[in-house]
């Protein structure tokens, strides 16, 4: 299997910092960074993409509500076209550091609640392919497999790489389990590590309960704001190796 894997990248801002950026660059293949609405700022953004470049990391836009105080993880209602406009803004501002800094924005992931409603919500996943499409109809959508919005975009004619996690439980629905509830969060290496290799060995989804959801995948997403997120991306990334999977930037999956 060629797979790729993702984190969540740049969330730092300030002087306050999360995660371990220039340490997982040498891991995962492809970097979704925040574009300044649920995390990060402009220096942060541009030394992200340019870790990300002379690592040869391919980069994408992850754009959130507008929520710095909780870091885009509260739900929130916006009108279609104001929505549309928050997503445009992030993207140019991503698109427009990366091109600065002598690489390219390929793809587009939605954050945290935004992506979750989306995953529940048909209309709201449609304003969000519309977006992308509109910024920039060759940008790769990253988005959960199984959701309204893998298949907004599908039906919007954009490339779709459809996402699992590495480090989050799935409900019956395909779901992920709600941040509230106990399980939802897998915080150690060898749990993250027996979650992936189950659901590439299921080839889909597995729900708390064993449930078997069968769907393709193409990434792999590694959160990177825990504590142990690059010890878990390390694990994560020798065991795929080890059984002969093949690790690969998102633009190189598509091409050809």
């Amino acid at each position: 299997m060629q797979i790729n894997l993702n984190a969540d990248l740049g969330e730092s801002f300030g002087p306050w910092a999360m995660g371990d950026d220039p340490a997982l660059l040498e891991i995962v293949n492809s970097a979704n960074v925040a574009c300044g609405f649920h995390a990060g700022d402009p220096l942060v953004m541009l030394r992200t993409v340019e870790l990300a470049r002379d690592r040869g990391v391919s980069i994408g836009a992850h754009p959130g509500f507008p929520d710095l105080q909780g870091f885009g993880r509260r739900p929130m209602t916006l009108p279609p076209a104001e929505l549309e406009a928050v997503l445009l803004y992030q993207m140019a501002a991503l698109s427009g550091v990366a091109a600065a800094a002598g690489h390219r924005m390929t793809h587009v992931k939605v954050h945290g609640a935004l992506s979750n409603m989306a995953c529940a919500d048909r209309t709201l996943s449609e304003v969000i392919s519309r977006s992308i499409k509109r910024f920039d109809p060759s940008l790769i959508l990253l988005a959960p497999a199984l959701s309204p919005l893998a298949a907004a975009g599908v039906d919007d004619g954009l490339t779709v790489a459809l996402e699992v996690f590495a480090d989050r439980t799935y409900q019956e629905d395909g779901q992920l389990t709600p941040r509230k509830l106990p399980g939802s969060v897998l915080h150690h290496p060898e749990e993250c590590v027996a979650h992936v290799l189950k659901l590439v060995e299921a080839g889909g989804i597995v729900t708390t309960s064993g449930t078997v959801l069968p769907c393709a995948f193409h990434s792999i997403c590694l959160h990177g704001d825990g504590p142990e997120a690059v010890a878990s991306a390390r694990a994560i990334r020798a065991a795929l190796l080890e059984r002969g999977h093949t690790l690969a930037a998102l633009p190189d999956l598509f091409r050809g």
